[in-house]
């Protein structure tokens, strides 16, 4: 029953609608009518700013963390990626927002974070790496993903100090939510076929971009 209950705790605390909150108490918006429509941490970098944006990552990734961190707390015997999955689909498919949610790369970090946190230190470079090299958030969590999810079996064999130990739930979570991620981003690939997804103003792909606007 403690499990039982724990788990929709952890589901509670993914649902939590970060960018729909933070919209409409500091500025009176829904960014679900804006932009993508999507109400994650890009959408509200696009809407509503910087600050907004960086807190709402901030939240989204703080939610993965306690939800993983449930079981460590109450000392239950279960591995806490059971928790960090429920976390991720609380937070894609929001009881608080009419099941209409992000695309889980956020809570999947702070996932990551709880469970090792040199590890999640190694995927956000991946993540930065990428960004800095497509300039578009869409592309770089999918690539992202696919060298995190390869990543959790290369490293305990190849750098143990990243990852010591292989696990097979998370790698097998990890190919779950890159199937997920690439699904949720259908639209982006489409755009980014079409030459017309946007783009960040940081990396190769702005400069590359501010070239042919010249």
């Amino acid at each position: 029953m403690e499990i039982f209950v724990l788990l929709i705790i952890a589901y509670l605390l993914g649902s939590i609608p970060s960018g729909v909150w933070v919209g409409k108490l500091f500025f009176k918006k829904d960014i679900r009518q804006f932009g993508s429509g999507n109400t994650g941490t890009t959408n509200t970098f696009r809407v509503l700013g910087k600050k907004a944006g960086i807190a709402v990552l901030m939240m989204d990734i703080l939610k993965g963390t306690l939800a993983t961190c449930l079981p460590l707390i109450f000392s239950l015997d279960i591995n806490p990626l059971v928790f960090g999955v429920v976390a991720v689909l609380g937070h894609t498919f929001p009881i608080f927002a009419n099941f209409k949610g992000g695309k889980a790369v956020a809570t999947s970090a702070g996932m990551l974070l709880a469970y090792n946190p040199t590890f999640f230190v190694y995927s956000a470079l991946i993540f930065i790496i990428m960004l800095y090299i497509t300039s578009m958030v869409s592309l770089t969590s999918m690539i992202s993903a696919v060298l995190i999810t390869l990543s959790t079996v290369i490293l305990p064999f190849a750098i143990p100090a990243i990852l010591p130990n292989f696990d097979w739930l998370l790698t097998t979570i990890a190919i779950a939510l890159t199937i997920f991620i690439f699904v949720r981003h259908k639209d982006n690939i489409k755009r980014i076929k079409d030459g017309t997804e946007s783009r960040v103003s940081f990396g190769l792909g702005a400069k590359r971009n501010n070239t042919t606007d010249k």
